[in-house]
């Protein structure tokens, strides 16, 4: 993909607008996405947070009848418009579910599952793979001496882990998360968090979120999607750093949404 003109954007969303079938569901969303950041995307239940996210990716195209307009930029490449090679396009740009997913397959084979489909590794190159993604993941100590043992056996955090290391092993740019750690009791979730504040160095992340408080802890930007009245398309309430979002924010509907007022 080309360089985009500024460096620090890892996406841009220009005057995006998303339909099933007949009926728009987002309209007029338009966001520069840091690199290496973190970026939160909350609002009420409905308003289109997760199909904003999986734009980003083109999972929406799996469901019949959608379709788009505007642009959604990935460094400098129209992803709906230029010629993208779409499973090379979800190798970049991985995702996390909102409940760990692992293959009933062993941890092994859960990690290099994604590398053998992208490419020729030898046995040794697919062991450091291994250990790599485990590491960055903060898996690696846990479960290095039981790789041949089913995946499904881990814990809920351990799995929601794994599948975040799966991700890293096909070496993603982008990593999207779907309420990743909804699922999770505490300690798992502060886990989840404080894995995603090590890999934003080397990684863009963007979350759904409902959890203000999630969102306040690990974000540098907040977009606040909100759908005005049923039936109407959602659209982009406001978009500016967190602590600005949560302190500050430029617009009532985002106070009296993370105040509790609504929502």
């Amino acid at each position: 993909m080309e360089n985009n003109k500024n460096n620090d954007i890892k996406i841009t969303v220009r005057d995006f607008g998303f339909f099933y079938g007949n009926s728009k569901v987002l309209t007029d969303i338009n966001m520069d996405i840091s690199r290496n950041a973190i970026t939160a995307i909350i609002g009420p239940s409905g308003c289109g947070k997760s199909t904003l996210l999986r734009a980003f990716n083109k999972m929406n195209e799996l469901m019949a009848a959608s379709s788009i307009e505007g642009e959604v930029r990935i460094d400098g490449t129209d992803i709906y418009k230029d010629n993208i090679d779409v499973v090379d396009l979800r190798r970049k740009i991985g995702m996390v579910f909102q409940r760990p997913n692992p293959f009933p397959k062993t941890i092994y084979e859960n990690i290099v599952y994604g590398p053998k489909l992208h490419g020729r590794y030898t046995k040794n190159e697919l062991d450091q793979i291994v250990e790599d993604s485990l590491k960055k993941a903060a898996l690696w100590e846990e479960v290095k001496n039981k790789l041949n043992k089913p995946a499904l056996d881990l814990s809920g955090g351990q799995q929601q882990r794994l599948c975040i290391a799966r991700v890293l092993a096909v070496n993603s740019e982008v990593i999207l998360m779907d309420e990743p750690a909804s699922a999770l009791d505490p300690i798992s979730t502060l886990k989840i968090e404080d894995l995603m504040d090590e890999l934003k160095s080397n990684y863009t992340i963007i979350i759904v979120t409902h959890n203000m408080q999630q969102a306040a802890r690990v974000s540098d930007k907040t977009a606040f999607l909100l759908m005005e009245k049923t039936g109407e398309p959602a659209i982009l309430i406001e978009y500016d750093n967190t602590d600005r979002i949560f302190t500050n924010p430029s617009d009532k509907r985002t106070e009296n949404y993370i105040t509790g007022r609504f929502g």
